[in-house]
């Protein structure tokens, strides 16, 4: 088993349309090393062809925390599945991430993502694969508790460890669950005990407290946390923030979206929207800021107006 580049305990989870390397950069940043520990890309999908270089490295993005950006890729052919891993590890990526969780219905019609949940042993075949295509960086594979039941997880596991997985996440939902409220973290705890390879914990976590109980009720060594990051990217140090801290986060995110992708600012200010709408749900901000910050429909003076929110 390889070691894993980890840093701390908390891994911020690979979503796709959030955590792009802009996004991404903020929570690091915002986090010590020893609590998050590492992130990951959304998920990069394989066809039949293996993804040139270019496509890899910039799903990575730049290297500026010591935390690890594991990428995350989800395909069907095999072949092409780890000549992108190979590439991927060439491009400097410091681990790669298979996605057999996945429960959209896209991924199902590829025969990817959660759709191998009803096929452990194609499961294994495609975690081996990418795992002989590299030389020196870990492979970890993330799954969920099963596709319509639970039953199988302990079967899903050992797959993913006969293959030679590094790391098992274990979403705690079963495919036909989605993301429903209902969690049982028991699912998780049952495949720590079916493997000897480290296993991460993932659903169900609202709270910094959430991340340790996890952890004390399962046994799991990481916990990784999906949407919850959305609603308080501060989540794995557990800081208090205030209107200020929360207006600094969405001002250098505008800014890193309009340097970086040239993202039109209307596209910008969408994207502020989209995570002021989580975090008042969340009772970071308040509504009242919330209006405040986006009365101006013009992108520029609401940038002005959280600029001003940062100093206040």
């Amino acid at each position: 088993m390889m070691q894993l580049p980890f840093t701390g305990p908390w891994l911020l989870a690979p979503m796709e349309g959030v955590t792009e390397p802009c996004f991404r950069e903020l929570v690091l940043e915002r986090n010590p090393p020893d609590t998050l520990g590492g992130a990951f890309t959304e998920f990069v999908r394989v066809v039949s062809e293996a993804l040139p270089a270019k496509t890899l490295r910039k799903h990575l993005g730049p290297r500026r925390f010591p935390q690890p950006v594991g990428l995350q890729l989800m395909g069907a052919d095999l072949a092409a599945l780890a000549e992108t891993a190979r590439r991927a590890e060439e491009s400097g990526a410091p681990l790669i991430d298979l996605n057999f969780g996945c429960p959209a219905k896209g991924a199902l019609r590829g025969c990817s993502g959660s759709d191998l949940l009803r096929d452990p042993v194609r499961l294994e075949q495609t975690v081996k694969a990418v795992k002989e295509a590299v030389e020196s960086i870990p492979v970890t594979a993330k799954i969920r508790a099963g596709y319509d039941h639970a039953n199988d997880v302990e079967i899903l596991a050992r797959a993913a460890e006969a293959g030679g997985a590094d790391l098992l996440t274990v979403h705690c939902r079963t495919r036909a669950e989605f993301y429903s409220e209902a969690v049982e973290w028991e699912r998780i705890a049952r495949a720590v005990r079916a493997v000897s390879i480290p296993v991460c914990g993932n659903g169900g976590v609202r709270t910094h407290a959430d991340l340790e109980r996890m952890r004390a009720e399962t046994g799991c060594s990481y916990v990784m946390v999906g949407q919850a990051a959305l609603g308080d990217p501060w989540i794995f140090s557990g800081r208090s923030v205030g209107a200020a801290q929360a207006a600094d986060f969405l001002v250098a995110y505008a800014d890193l979206l309009a340097e970086r992708s040239g993202t039109r600012p209307a596209r910008v200010t969408g994207r502020l929207k989209q995570l002021l709408a989580r975090w008042t749900a969340g009772g970071l901000v308040e509504d009242e800021e919330r209006g405040e910050w986006l009365s101006e429909r013009d992108p520029e003076r609401t940038l002005v107006r959280l600029r001003a929110a940062m100093t206040a």
